[in-house]
């Protein structure tokens, strides 16, 4: 027995031994495992890791780009923005933290760490504030993960604030768009959406002009949600928006709002509009609507008054058209100023009889008469000496069926059908402007063109972009075209001026100032669409001084109420357009008017 035991006993001593080396093995295998992690963390990823950890540690606040300002061209300002702050807290973080530590500057220069009570912090940021302290310790304690302590806070208290350094403590930058002329060219200007986004007019043409970028601020906080006073604070500025400089004078602007605005409320009118141009640049420097919307609250009217009618709506312009076939007749060589027309009751041509708005016998008048006293009978007459295709290609030379491009949104290009889908009547009518749909600035565009001398330059609206630096880019204006020779333009504006010395449009005429002007009256077609016509649309358009044509003013009203035959805008033109001469100095008129005669002798 016991030298079997002692067999037994030999036998064991080598397996502990083997299963004590194997676990010493793989004490050392995990050992050198964990010592490598360690040495290729430790020694060779120090910066990964760092990096990782101070990116767990950072926040960031924006930092709102401030919208580049609408001004008018003497620089008024239309639109602006003012950079404010909302003061928001996490209450979790400043209920718990008693005391924090932040770095004050010394008189010696240099800062120091301090230690700050969190009663000393919310006194400080009350009177930043100018807020009582309790209301503010009350905004501040609690649970809530936000909660807004303050708002719109100038950008001088923010920094203040900011250097408080107040546990939980946040400030967002927000942008606020003011609008300090209110309606004056409201619609031109337009307005936000949600305060940010261009939702009309200019503020939405030129939102990636007026933006800008924004900016951040990134700052290192601790595991307990306060700041770390000596932590990393990078600072990327924000890159604020251009200001878009506009040809508009708002004081002529504001004469002219409040000129069509009285006008239409004294007949009744749906609405009304107004245009004034530079003849000599093509710059528009009133845009005139009624109801124009006040961009700081434009809910209060109608979503259809908030555009600029004079751009967007087409309509048929009536017998202000008849001037562009009077300059077709004469540019082609057709017909002169004072060429002889009998004009009887009522003509009729191609199986179409036309008549006049005022009843007469047979008549021996000139050219000058027949547009003098707008008579459709002898515009048909003299324009029937163009072949239909001239009559089409006249009225796109002159820019019917063509949207001006001004920076505006929904810009109308009216309706020029082509020559070929014109019925037996209105290949007729659209030489006295039926049959035809175009905008105000059309209109305003075409007659441009004669008071320059034949040449037509594109509307401008936009002037120029101011960069944050005070540079200042200038729009280059559009091509500019010859639309009839300088000799037509000079014989039709005699023919527009004798209109109010000789014709009908005497109201139109301004003491020292010689003045060329032209009607129009058209049906209006009822809104739905199927209803025929419901009203009129009663123009005046023309151009002063006739020396040397400075300014084109129209006035539009649409389905005035009372007899269309009693109705005048001729008083409005004449005080816009006087208001128009007085405000840029123009010299009164020296030389003698223009008097053509309007019956054929």
């Amino acid at each position: 027995m016991a030298e079997t035991t002692g067999k037994a006993g030999k036998s064991k001593a080598p397996n502990a031994t083997k299963r004590l080396r194997l676990g010493l093995g793989v004490m050392l295998t995990l050992l050198l495992v964990v010592g490598g992690k360690l040495f290729l963390v430790q020694g060779l990823d120090v910066g990964g890791m760092a990096e990782a950890a101070l990116n767990s540690r950072m926040t960031s606040a924006i930092l709102p780009a401030e919208r580049g300002s609408i001004l008018d061209s003497r620089g008024t300002v239309l639109a602006n923005s003012v950079i404010r702050y909302n003061i928001v807290v996490d209450q979790r973080v400043n209920t718990k933290t008693d005391a924090y530590k932040r770095l004050e500057p010394q008189a010696d220069g240099h800062d120091k760490l301090v230690d700050v009570t969190r009663d000393q912090a919310i006194s400080e940021l009350a009177a930043a504030l100018g807020m009582d302290t309790n209301a503010v310790r009350d905004a501040v304690t609690g649970e809530k993960p936000y909660y807004i302590v303050a708002k719109d806070v100038k950008p001088d208290v923010e920094d203040r604030i900011s250097k408080l350094q107040v546990p939980g403590i946040v400030a967002e930058g927000v942008s606020k768009r003011v609008y300090p002329n209110g309606a004056v060219a409201g619609g031109v200007v337009g307005f936000l959406q949600d305060g940010t986004t261009g939702q009309a007019g200019i503020e939405q043409t030129q939102d990636d002009q007026l933006k800008g970028k924004d900016g951040k601020r990134l700052f290192e906080i601790g595991a307990d949600g306060l700041r770390i006073p000596v932590g990393l604070d990078e600072l990327t500025p924000p890159q604020n928006g251009k200001d878009v400089k506009l040809t508009l004078n708002s004081d002529l602007q504001y004469f002219a709002q409040q000129a069509v605005q009285s006008q239409t409320d004294k007949l009744s009118a749906e609405w009304g509009v107004i245009i004034v141009m530079d003849a000599k640049t093509g710059n528009l420097l009133a845009l005139a609507d009624t109801n124009s919307p006040d961009p700081n609250n434009p809910g209060l009217v109608a979503a259809k008054d908030r555009g600029v009618r004079s751009v967007t709506a087409a309509y048929e312009p009536g017998s202000v058209e008849k001037m562009m076939t009077a300059a077709a007749v004469i540019d082609e060589g057709l017909a002169s100023p004072l060429d002889h027309f009998t004009i009887p009751p009522t003509y009729t041509v191609d199986g179409q009889t036309f008549s006049d708005a005022f009843a007469h016998g047979t008549e021996e008048r000139t050219l000058a008469g027949i547009i003098g006293y707008s008579m459709n009978t002898g515009t048909v007459m003299a324009g029937q000496r163009l072949s239909k295709e001239q009559r089409y290609d006249w009225l796109k030379k002159f820019g019917i069926g063509e949207a001006p491009d001004i920076g505006l949104p929904a810009t109308a290009g009216g309706i020029l059908t082509p020559p070929d889908q014109w019925d037996g009547r209105q290949q007729y009518t659209v030489l006295f402007g039926q049959g035809v749909s175009q905008s105000t600035l059309q209109t305003v565009r075409a007659y441009q063109s004669i008071a320059n001398n034949g040449v037509m330059l594109q509307p401008r609206l936009i002037d120029s972009y101011i960069s944050p630096d005070g540079t200042e880019e200038k729009v280059p204006a559009q091509p500019s075209r010859q639309i009839v020779s300088e000799s037509t333009a000079e014989q039709v504006q005699d023919i527009l001026e004798s209109a109010v010395t000789e014709g009908e449009i005497k109201d139109a005429g301004i003491d020292g100032y010689r003045v060329g002007a032209k009607t129009g009256t058209s049906e209006s077609p009822c809104d739905d669409g199927k209803s025929g016509y419901c009203g009129y649309t009663a123009s005046i358009v023309g151009m002063a001084p006739m020396d040397d044509p400075r300014f084109i003013v129209e006035v539009v009203l649409q389905r005035p109420k009372g007899s269309i035959y009693g109705i005048t805008n001729g008083p409005v033109f004449r005080s816009v357009m006087s208001q128009a001469l007085r405000t840029y100095n123009v010299q009164p008129s020296t030389g003698q008017p223009a008097r053509m005669p309007q019956y054929a002798k």
